[in-house]
């Protein structure tokens, strides 16, 4: 698939410790057919003087996955949890009141507790087209 300037992608990092993770940006420029300059909507230099601008391998975008519609998760849902400027893939493995448990296979250590404003179903982009590993996502 090519982007084009202007379009919303999110960036599958390669990078250690944000492997399994996803950050909005904007495509900026195509470079040769291969890569992308992209524009971060929540990450900044590191002198914090504006986005981050950083040139990407077509292979690590994708388009901003379509919202599913919810109303909860259950136990074993896939998910994307939003922290630290970008959505991580995890494992919803708890509830406790009005919040999941999320475990992060890549990271094992991890279990954190979000509230469901900060889970989306997490889905794949596969030949082109969505897809999602849960069979039922609204309870």
């Amino acid at each position: 698939m090519s982007f084009q300037r202007g379009d919303k992608v999110e960036v599958a990092s390669k990078e250690d410790g944000y492997l399994g993770s996803y950050f909005e940006a904007t495509v900026v420029a195509e470079l040769a057919q291969t890569d992308y300059i992209v524009q971060y909507k929540n990450l900044v230099k590191n002198d914090f003087s504006g986005p981050l601008l950083e040139t990407v391998p077509r292979e690590e975008l994708r388009p901003v996955p379509y919202s599913i519609p919810r109303k909860g998760f259950r136990v074993g849902d896939m998910v994307d949890a939003y922290a630290n400027e970008g959505w991580w893939v995890g494992m919803i493995c708890g509830k406790t009141q009005d919040k999941y448990v999320v475990f992060f296979e890549l990271y094992p250590e991890f279990k954190y507790v979000y509230p469901a404003s900060k889970l989306r179903i997490h889905q794949d982009w596969v030949n082109g087209s969505w897809e999602s590993s849960n069979q039922n996502n609204a309870v």
